[in-house]
């Protein structure tokens, strides 16, 4: 008998809920190119997870929920980037 695959589960840090990685959005910030949004979810660098509903992207922007899971400040630019994020 095969054993099932087990599919890594996140956290999304704005509503605290338990997902599959690959239901979620990762954000990632690394020394080269500072914060973007990771599609791949295979970059370097310090990593937080968003669900993909606009409810937790607004709440994230609102509560500038980011700047203290990075300890820096957020652009506006990349809040505008994460607000045009289509949404599947």
């Amino acid at each position: 008998m095969k054993k099932a695959k087990k599919i890594p589960q996140r956290k999304c840090v704005v509503c605290g809920e338990l997902k599959d990685k690959n239901d979620l959005l990762r954000i990632v910030k690394n020394k080269e190119e500072g914060i973007l949004i990771d599609e791949t979810g295979k970059k370097n660098g310090r990593g937080a997870y968003l669900c993909k509903d606009q409810a937790c992207i607004e709440s994230a922007i609102k509560t500038n929920k980011l700047n203290r899971v990075f300890k820096e400040k957020i652009s506006e630019e990349f809040y505008e980037e994460l607000k045009a994020y289509e949404v599947n």
